[in-house]
Formats: structure tokens, C-alpha cells, sequence
């Protein structure tokens, strides 16, 4: 079995990494890092996987693919790294966040205090070529990321949050008898007042998961990162 993130979603999705699919995937990709800028970096491709584990998913806020431009992806859906500008969808999932919930504006991008809470922050492809969004679509990631949802779904009691029609597309992935599901517009400019102002996500996940005997999310993000906080 291949040792690629090293917790319990190696064993989940051995079926996955095992196949042709992903094998064609694997040369396709070593090819593009070695001729392209591709993002994230190699080492944060299955970041969203080493810092929230299958056993402690309860939440999963399902993206389409990284941040196509420099210094912007970390391998965590909607986050980007200290110190970068935040993307406009992000501004958006923040004034969300502030009217929801009441948390307090962070300037910073960065949203592993939510992975670590188990927010399972995927992304439905894992990498991206410098701006061209959606590059990588098709290629192969879908047999590894349909994969861990269909297999959180089997697991159950876990919170899927699915902005826009992209993410809702993986509805079929899901048992609507085990699990929760938010969804609504997408956060983007080119939507958020099109049904995602409004929606409250963050408040109706945690009464789900209060409803399914799970401890809520803190969604308030630390004011500042802290150097050893960055995976």
C-alpha cells in the first residue's frame, strides 16, 4: 500500500492510488512539475489529507482546484499562505463568516485552524498550472477525491458544505441519510450575492453537527499565523 499522506487515508484510498488511473495521473504530473510552474508545491499537494485525518473528518468544504497564480495555494480548498493577498472569493467567505457567526475579520488567508478542528478543506483536483484554472481537470484526480467523499458518505456523520454548482455536482457521491448537507451559491464576485450572502453556512454546520452529537467548530481563525503553525 503506498504511504503518500501517512494517516488512515492511505488505507481509504489505496483503491485509488493503486489504479491505472492514478499511475497515469502520477507520469502525467512529473512530467508538468518538470516542464511547468505548477501548484501547490509537490510537498503541500495532500496537505488537506495529512492535517485532517479520515477518522476526524466531520466537516468537508468541498473546491474545484488551487489558486493558479504565485504564492497562493497550500493544498487546503479556499486558503492561501501568510501573507498573500486574500482572493476575492475569501473576502467573501469572511464577511459571511463576520455576519453569520460574529467572528472576527482575520487578515490573513490562511485556514488550517479549521483543518485542525476537522474541516476537511479539498479541493476535487489537486493541482493546477500556473493560471490556467481548471487545467488539471479530467486528468485523473477525480478517481482519488470522489474516492474520500464517497467514502466519508459511507462512513457517516459528516457535514458537506458545497458552494456552487461545481461541488453540488458530488451530491450523487453522497447518503443523504447519514450525512448533512450546506449548500448555495458559490462565494465568488460573480455569485456570492446570488444566494451565498445570506446563507449562513457556518452557523447551520454547526447545528448539524450538534444534531449528530459532534462538537461545533470554532470557526474564529487566529488573528495572526504563527511561524510553527504553518504545515
Amino acid at each position: 500500500m503506498k504511504n503518500l499522506i501517512g494517516n488512515d487515508w492511505d488505507q481509504v484510498l489505496a483503491p485509488a492510488f493503486e489504479s491505472e488511473q492514478y499511475q497515469q495521473l502520477h507520469g502525467f504530473l512529473r512530467q508538468e512539475y518538470a516542464t511547468k510552474r505548477i501548484f501547490p508545491d509537490m510537498y503541500h499537494i495532500f496537505t488537506a489529507f495529512k492535517l485532517t485525518s479520515f477518522a476526524d473528518t466531520k466537516v468537508v468544504i468541498l473546491g474545484q482546484d488551487p489558486y493558479h497564480n504565485p504564492g497562493q495555494a497550500n493544498g487546503m480548498s479556499f486558503s492561501v499562505m501568510p501573507g498573500t493577498k486574500l482572493p476575492p472569493s475569501l473576502v467573501n467567505i469572511y464577511q459571511e463568516l463576520a455576519d453569520d457567526v460574529g467572528a472576527v475579520p482575520v487578515k490573513h488567508g490562511y485556514l488550517k485552524a479549521w483543518a485542525d478542528q476537522g474541516v476537511l478543506l479539498l479541493n476535487a483536483v489537486l493541482t493546477v498550472p500556473y493560471g490556467h484554472a481548471n487545467g488539471h481537470q479530467g486528468k485523473g484526480w477525480e478517481i482519488v477525491t470522489d474516492q474520500a467523499i464517497k467514502a466519508l458518505s459511507q462512513r457517516g456523520g459528516v457535514v458537506f458544505i458545497l458552494w456552487g454548482a461545481f461541488a453540488q455536482k458530488k451530491i450523487p457521491l453522497i447518503d443523504l441519510q447519514k450525512n448533512a448537507i450546506i449548500k448555495s451559491a458559490h462565494p465568488s464576485p460573480l455569485s456570492a450575492n446570488r444566494g451565498f450572502f445570506g446563507s449562513r453556512p457556518f452557523s447551520r454546520c454547526n447545528q448539524a453537527l450538534v444534531k449528530m452529537g459532534k462538537t461545533p467548530i470554532d470557526w474564529q481563525l487566529p488573528l495572526q499565523v504563527k511561524p510553527e503553525d504553518i504545515a
